[in-house]
């Protein structure tokens, strides 16, 4: 056996590997990229999506480059779009299909490059995999065929990320509906709940948590309240104090927030439910609605505590004037270990510039 034959063998061993035992779609689609450069011995590979809305291509990954974007009918790229079949080009610059402008933009110079269509399970193009430059000669048939294992690869990959992308432009819609729905009913304003979101992702970018958790909070903090869509008006809006009838009232929003939400099904409800639970409950075990103390009361649930409440002493209330930012900044440093996570409580006043950032740009316009 040839070293060639055993160099190609021995790639496609490392892609049924990495198809087995890495799970991060991004990072499945980089380690692809690059098995597919080196099957064909190229200098690089791209991935193009097509947006069909606005007919244009751009890469959802490339090596050395961040991001390229080009109509959809120019280029090689494009043609393979509109043919449905693969390119083979041996000299770029003598072929008239050929897009200069993206190399002079980059810096980069094409010689000779080989495309494969994307093609989704209905045999909808979705996409175009590139190898641009042989390092030794010109791409060939045999080429074609070890980069369409990797276009087979891809295209299931990226037609997964569009549906998880499309799903979940469709939770965030329900989800900013609901959010508005609470708004309606309590005289509080969306700027409060864009705080808040603000508030907990400065909070939790210093923890030790993935971009998912990132993500969560941004997306869950401001359904924190979600539960007020149960509480009659007349209590939510009461211009002067409760009564303690009242305020027992008022605290069942949380549980009534957990219930609207809670999914066992879908891991982001989950999530999110959480902090409509828990956002009430104090470190020391003396909140609502569960009395739950320390690090039972869930993470997402203990960072929302902090905006919430800084964000609460920061702003006019129909019982109550707005607080300094220094005062209600004291405050939650005087609530650190009794009220709040005091590791978090640190953070929150570690990152004060931040938060003071926050506060200016989305103050309330009177």
């Amino acid at each position: 056996m040839n070293d060639n034959i055993q160099r190609t063998l021995n790639l496609l061993m490392k892609l049924g590997r990495g198809m087995l035992y890495e799970h991060s779609p991004d990072n499945l689609l980089i380690f692809i990229s690059d098995l597919a450069r080196d099957l064909v011995d190229a200098e690089r590979c791209s991935v193009f999506l097509y947006n069909e809305e606005d007919n244009t291509l751009y890469t959802r990954f490339a090596h050395g480059v961040d991001k390229i974007t080009l109509p959809a009918d120019k280029g090689i790229v494009g043609y393979t779009i509109k043919s449905g079949d693969i390119q083979i080009v041996l000299d770029a610059y003598s072929d008239s299909r050929f897009y200069s402008k993206i190399d002079d933009e980059i810096g980069f110079k094409t010689k000779n490059l080989l495309t494969v269509p994307l093609f989704n399970r209905e045999e909808k193009i979705i996409g175009v995999l590139e190898v641009i430059n042989k390092k030794v000669g010109f791409f060939t048939n045999f080429d074609a065929e070890l980069l369409l294992l990797s276009a087979n690869y891809i295209s299931f990959i990226l037609e997964n990320m569009i549906l998880s992308s499309k799903i979940r432009e469709n939770n965030l819609k329900l989800i900013y509906k609901l959010t508005a729905a609470a708004e309606f009913k309590d005289q509080e304003t969306s700027l409060h709940t864009k705080r808040v979101a603000l508030y907990s992702e400065v909070i939790a970018r210093k923890l030790n948590v993935d971009d998912v958790f990132i993500e969560r909070v941004v997306i869950g903090a401001p359904m924190h309240d979600i539960g007020k869509i149960g509480i009659p008006d007349a209590i939510l809006n009461k211009p002067s104090k409760l009564t303690d009838e009242e305020f027992k009232i008022i605290t069942t929003h949380s549980s009534i927030g957990y219930r609207i939400l809670y999914d066992k099904e879908n891991p982001f409800l989950k999530f999110v439910a959480n902090i409509a639970k828990d956002h009430h409950e104090r470190w020391d075990g003396l909140g609502y609605p569960n009395s739950l103390k320390c690090e039972d009361i869930s993470l997402q649930g203990r960072i929302v505590a902090i905006a919430d409440v800084f964000d609460a002493l920061t702003s006019k209330r129909p019982y109550k004037d707005a607080w300094s930012f220094d005062k209600s900044f004291g405050q939650i440093m005087i609530d650190k270990g009794t009220h709040f996570d005091p590791h978090l409580v640190e953070i929150f006043n570690s990152s004060m510039d931040n938060v003071l950032n926050i506060y200016n740009n989305f103050r309330e316009v009177s």
